[in-house]
């Protein structure tokens, strides 16, 4: 009879596991030093009543920034991100993805904390430090590749990676409530104090529990160490040279671009502007507002966790082939969001609204469990920089679409949100046509250097595939 506490308890205390619950609370950080700015802004700009002196009341802001500064600030952050994703992924590779991700976040909370005291000095140093807070949250998407692919074994990948991913949509799912609730009973710049500090204590965390490969786990059992060692060989002393033009060659290589591109486009559009959409079209106070920004984030955190496991199972049983399964699943969800975001344009009531936004955004999540894993299938050892090189591309999505809908809505109308949406629903489409033709998982020709190792890769692959069943162990 099996002993269930006990292979629960196993699956609990494996190193590999604890890592991704770690990375889990990372992104679950990376996310609400990012998103609390979309519900700060808010109240930083909204009109309040002070009592003068003499019994007079006047209605005063904190900030007079009007929509396309609230734009401009709001996608200053993607300026300095955008600078660190290759450099992220490179030096995830070169020095370990673990300490580059934990002293990204680290830099980024600091920089929350002493955010208020900064944006009295004018727009022009707020935007400022925003944009080095990019700078320095730009290396954690590219780096974590680097920690995948020295903890997470082939037939777990999209299960751990996806769901330390969904870390920040939770994220984004508790910032939001939160944050309004911060913003109306402490003052907005409550906000950013207590993200910042609870980002701090997981930093120090992370850096005493997360070591950069198995082997230098002190923790780690004998067995966990020699199944990982198996499946993924041992990667303490590699070295690699990066194939750079082959990169910009590769068409596999592109369609993740252009997916993760298209993606980042509709998610970045909810992340920044929900709150505003939410408070000046359907008319919901800042509090609300910020409750049901976070319904769909909700949506897609268990969505996302679904499709990492829904993926590996499909794969671990050979129903489809791996390609087969990145493109269902980036390509099903694409569509899916394509309808729902130009549904939620047309919709004449704010319930509808809601529920076809949030219906986009949870289906949408099952695109993560393909192409953001897809680095890792066709180059396990250049899949962080390679994720630095689609985050560069998909990141000019960050910097485009709140400057453009910063134009759009000039006038708060329905019909001018309408183009916003309608915009996101056809790149999706795009997304969809194009990784569904040029998408691949397998290894790329450029990512094995030599016959020998091609050799050796397809003896790897093979013993990879006899320890699936002892990965369920262990």
């Amino acid at each position: 009879m099996t002993d269930t506490k006990g292979s629960i308890w196993k699956t609990l205390t494996l190193r590999r596991h604890i890592v991704a619950l770690l990375a889990f609370f990372g992104f679950f950080n990376v996310y609400t030093l990012r998103v609390n700015l979309s519900v700060a802004i808010v109240a930083m700009t909204q009109n309040y009543t002070v009592i003068a002196d003499d019994g007079s009341t006047q209605y005063v802001q904190d900030f007079s920034w009007d929509y396309k500064q609230r734009g401009t600030i709001l996608s200053s952050f993607f300026y300095g991100y955008i600078l660190t994703q290759m450099a992220g992924g490179w030096l995830g590779a070169k020095i370990g993805g673990a300490k580059v991700f934990g002293a990204g976040i680290l830099v980024t909370a600091v920089l929350n904390l002493v955010t208020p005291f900064l944006a009295s000095f004018g727009i022009g140093v707020f935007i400022a430090v925003r944009i080095i807070e990019g700078f320095f949250e730009g290396v954690t998407y590219p780096c974590i590749h680097a920690v995948w692919s020295r903890w997470a074994p082939p037939q777990e990948r999209t299960r751990l990676a996806s769901f330390g991913f969904s870390g920040s949509y939770v994220g984004t799912m508790i910032a939001f409530p939160a944050c309004g609730y911060f913003a109306e009973k402490l003052g907005w710049s409550s906000i950013f104090y207590i993200t910042g500090i609870v980002a701090i204590i997981w930093c120090l965390t992370w850096f005493i529990c997360v070591k950069e490969s198995p082997q230098f786990d002190p923790w780690i059992t004998e067995n966990e160490l020699k199944f990982l060692q198996n499946a993924l060989g041992d990667v303490k002393n590699q070295q690699v040279t990066h194939p750079w033009k082959e990169f910009f060659k590769s068409m596999p290589v592109w369609a993740i671009v252009v997916a993760h591109f298209c993606e980042n486009w509709g998610f970045f559009t909810l992340l920044t502007l929900l709150p505003t959409f939410m408070n000046d079209t359907l008319h919901f106070n800042i509090k609300s507002a910020g409750f049901l920004s976070a319904v769909p984030y909700l949506v897609m955190s268990i969505a996302l966790q679904i499709a990492g496991i829904l993926v590996d199972k499909l794969i671990r049983q050979n129903y489809f082939t791996t390609t087969q399964v990145r493109k269902i699943f980036n390509c099903g969800a694409f569509l899916s969001q394509t309808v729902f975001m130009i549904s939620a344009a047309f919709a004449e009531t704010a319930f509808l609204t809601i529920l076809f936004i949030t219906l986009a955004a949870g289906l949408g999540s099952f695109s993560w469990a393909a192409f953001s894993v897809n680095h890792l299938d066709i180059a396990p050892q250049h899949a962080s920089v390679l994720m630095g090189i689609s985050n560069t591309f998909a990141t000019f999505s960050g910097i485009i679409a709140p400057s453009v809908a910063g134009c759009i809505v000039q006038n708060k109308s329905k019909a001018e949100w309408r183009i916003v949406f309608c915009i996101s629903g056809l790149l999706y489409l795009f997304g969809a046509i194009f990784y569904g033709i040029f998408a691949s998982s397998e290894v790329q020709p450029w990512a094995v250097e030599n016959k020998i190792e091609k050799d050796q890769n397809n003896e790897n692959n093979k013993k990879k595939e006899n320890s699936v069943r002892e990965s369920l162990d262990y």
